[in-house]
C-alpha cells in the first residue's frame, strides 16, 4: 500500500467519491449527510490522500483544518473490493500522524449513526477516538450524526 497526496482529478478517485456520496445518501437523510464533493475537497484548508496498490485505487481520506490546533477527518472511504484489508486503518494512521506533525491538539470527525457506519465507528474507537459533542458548524441535535474526537 502506498499513500499519495492528491489525485483528486483522477477518474478512479472521482468514481470512489461518487460511491462515497451514494453510500452516505443511502444510509442517512440528505440533510444529515456532510460529505464533501470534489470542489469541497479542493479548498486550501483540506489535504487529500489516496491509497494505492500499483495503479489500483484502494481508498482515500482527507484532513480539514478547523483552526490552528484542531483538524477534522473527512472523506474516509475504502473501495468495496478492499474492505477489511487494513486500507482504512492505514489512512487513519496517516491522517493522525499528519495532524500530530502539524501540531494539532485535537482531531475530530463526524460520521453516521446507522448500522452501516458500525465498521467505521469500531475503527475510530480502536484508534482511541471517543464520543464528543458537535463541533465546528455541525448541528448538535441530528440523530443521524455521531461525533468523535482524539486528543493528540
Amino acid at each position: 500500500m502506498q499513500i499519495r497526496e492528491g489525485h483528486l482529478r483522477d477518474p478512479r478517485t472521482i468514481e470512489l467519491l461518487e460511491v462515497h456520496a451514494a453510500g452516505m445518501l443511502a444510509s442517512s437523510p440528505a440533510e444529515s449527510c456532510h460529505f464533501l464533493d470534489l470542489s469541497g475537497l479542493e479548498t486550501p484548508d483540506i489535504s487529500f490522500w489516496t491509497v494505492w496498490n500499483g495503479e489500483e485505487l484502494l481508498g482515500m481520506g482527507a484532513l480539514k483544518q478547523i483552526d490552528s490546533g484542531h483538524g477534522e477527518i473527512k472523506s474516509m472511504r475504502t473501495a468495496e473490493a478492499h474492505l477489511g484489508k487494513g486500507v482504512g486503518a492505514a489512512m487513519l494512521d496517516h491522517i493522525v500522524a499528519t495532524a500530530q506533525a502539524r501540531g494539532y491538539k485535537r482531531l475530530s470527525l463526524e460520521t453516521g449513526s446507522t448500522p452501516a457506519f458500525e465498521p467505521a465507528l469500531r475503527l475510530y474507537a480502536g484508534r482511541g477516538f471517543e464520543p464528543c459533542g458537535a463541533f465546528a458548524d455541525y448541528p448538535a441535535d441530528d440523530p443521524f450524526s455521531r461525533f468523535m474526537t482524539l486528543a493528540l
